[in-house]
């Protein structure tokens, strides 16, 4: 259930700025040939962290979604504590260089965990994460009818993925003889 839980908290985190950073550039920014680069920048930065994650994997799969999600956060926050073109480059190379990752190193967790049955865990993890994803542009909606702001719906969201990412650094006895450096 913890896996459910935290994969529920990287879509409700990331679908927020994934969801409004080109909205979050225009404001910094009114010529669209700059301000359009923060999507590319997001796609670019997806393609090079799962070539580089799958080339190289130093550490195990719940440590790396851990990490990447931590990630997430500080690029979630940072264009709300720093209104900049240059926050809103770098939280789409954070954003965008994370958000495979984590889905990589959550599925390949699950499946060590899951054994040879992972579809259950699966579906479970693949619906929170769908459920993450509708109530964040729900709630960042409602920040922004009561005047909250959508700085306040990003630090909301960088908070969810920071709790997620430690809900997954902590350790879980040993079941069914798996090894949990792995998971």
């Amino acid at each position: 259930m913890r896996l459910v839980g935290c994969f529920a908290t990287s879509g409700f985190g990331y679908i927020i700025p994934a969801t409004f950073l080109p909205a979050m550039a225009k404001e910094v920014i009114s010529d669209p040939a700059i301000f359009g680069w923060s999507w590319p920048v997001f796609g670019a930065a997806a393609l090079v962290s799962t070539l580089a994650v799958s080339a190289f994997r130093p550490v195990g799969n719940r440590r790396l979604w851990a990490a990447s999600q931590l990630l997430m956060a500080s690029g979630v926050a940072l264009p709300a504590l720093w209104h900049s073109m240059t926050a809103i480059i770098l939280a789409g190379l954070l954003v965008g260089g994370t958000f495979m990752v984590i889905t990589m190193s959550a599925v390949q967790a699950a499946r060590a965990i899951a054994g040879a049955q992972p579809v259950g865990l699966l579906s479970a993890m693949t619906a929170a994460f769908a459920i993450g994803q509708l109530l964040g542009p729900l709630s960042a909606r409602a920040l922004l009818n009561t005047g909250g702001g959508l700085a306040s719906a990003l630090l909301i969201a960088s908070g969810v993925l920071a709790a997620g990412a430690c809900a997954l650094f902590e350790r879980t006895p040993a079941r069914r003889g798996i090894d949990l450096k792995q998971i």
